[in-house]
C-alpha cells in the first residue's frame, strides 16, 4: 500500500506511528470518564502533573490504587520507574495488556491495607485512594505505605475535601466512606512522616489557599517518621 503523505510534513511521524501502532486506548476507568465528564480528566491529569513534579528524580516509585493507570505516563516523565498496586483484578490484568512503557511499568494485585511491599521505594503516591479505605484500615494504610519508603522518602496522598462533599457525583458519595479535611489529612500523615505539607486544588489549579474551600487536597510526607 503507497504510503501517504501529510500536507505539513513535520506531522508525517504522528501518522506514521498511529498507522504502525494504532490509536491509544484508554483503560475502563478513564474510558468512562471520557465518555461521561471529560473535562474532569484535566483535573485528574493535574493531580499526577503535580506528582510528577514533587517526585521529579526519584528512580523507583509505587502507586498505591493505580486504576487503569491513566496517569503513568505523566509521572514516567520525571522518574525512572513505577510499580503500580491496585485491589481490582481487572484493571491490573489491563494494565499489563495495554502498557507501552516496556520495564519502566510493572502491576501487581494487592491490598496496602495487609501489608507492606517486599521491595523498598523512595517514592510513593496515592490518589483519590484513602477516602475509599475504611476507617479502622487508615493506620494499615498509611503504615504500610510508609514501611515501603526508604527512610528519606516522599508520599504523597491525594483525596477530595470533606467540605466538598455536598457537591459529589452521587457515585462518588457512595464509594467516598473515609473524606479528610485538610487537618485530618496532615494529622495522620505526621504519625508516619517527619514533615507533612498540605496543598489546596480547585479543578486543575494548585494553591496554598484557604483549605475549606478547596475541592481537594494534596498532602506530603517527607522522610520517615519511625516513632
Amino acid at each position: 500500500m503507497m504510503k501517504k503523505t501529510a500536507y505539513e510534513s513535520q506531522n508525517q511521524i504522528q501518522f506514521d506511528i498511529y498507522h504502525e501502532k494504532g490509536g491509544v486506548v484508554l483503560g475502563p476507568y478513564t474510558s468512562h470518564i471520557w465518555r461521561n465528564d471529560p473535562k474532569h480528566l484535566l483535573f485528574l491529569l493535574a493531580r499526577y502533573k503535580f506528582c510528577s513534579k514533587v517526585l521529579s528524580g526519584k528512580k523507583n516509585i509505587l502507586e498505591v490504587g493505580c486504576g487503569d493507570s491513566f496517569g503513568t505516563g505523566i509521572v514516567l516523565q520525571t522518574v525512572e520507574r513505577i510499580h503500580g498496586i491496585d485491589i481490582e483484578p481487572l484493571v491490573i490484568e489491563d494494565n499489563i495488556k495495554r502498557a507501552e512503557y516496556g520495564d519502566r511499568s510493572t502491576y501487581e494485585v494487592l491490598d496496602i491495607t495487609a501489608g507492606r511491599l517486599k521491595d523498598t521505594y523512595d517514592g510513593a503516591f496515592a490518589l483519590d485512594v484513602i477516602e475509599h479505605i475504611p476507617p479502622v484500615l487508615e493506620q494499615n494504610f498509611m503504615e504500610n505505605i510508609a514501611n515501603s519508603l526508604a527512610w528519606n522518602g516522599v508520599c504523597i496522598v491525594g483525596t477530595p475535601n470533606i467540605t466538598a462533599q455536598q457537591h459529589a457525583s452521587k457515585e462518588s458519595a457512595i464509594g467516598h466512606i473515609n473524606l479528610k479535611s485538610a487537618e485530618n489529612i496532615k494529622n495522620l500523615m505526621e504519625l508516619y512522616f517527619e514533615n507533612v505539607f498540605i496543598f489546596s486544588m480547585n479543578d486543575e489549579v494548585v494553591h496554598t489557599g484557604f483549605t475549606p474551600m478547596a475541592h481537594y487536597l494534596m498532602g506530603v510526607g517527607v522522610g520517615r517518621s519511625d516513632r
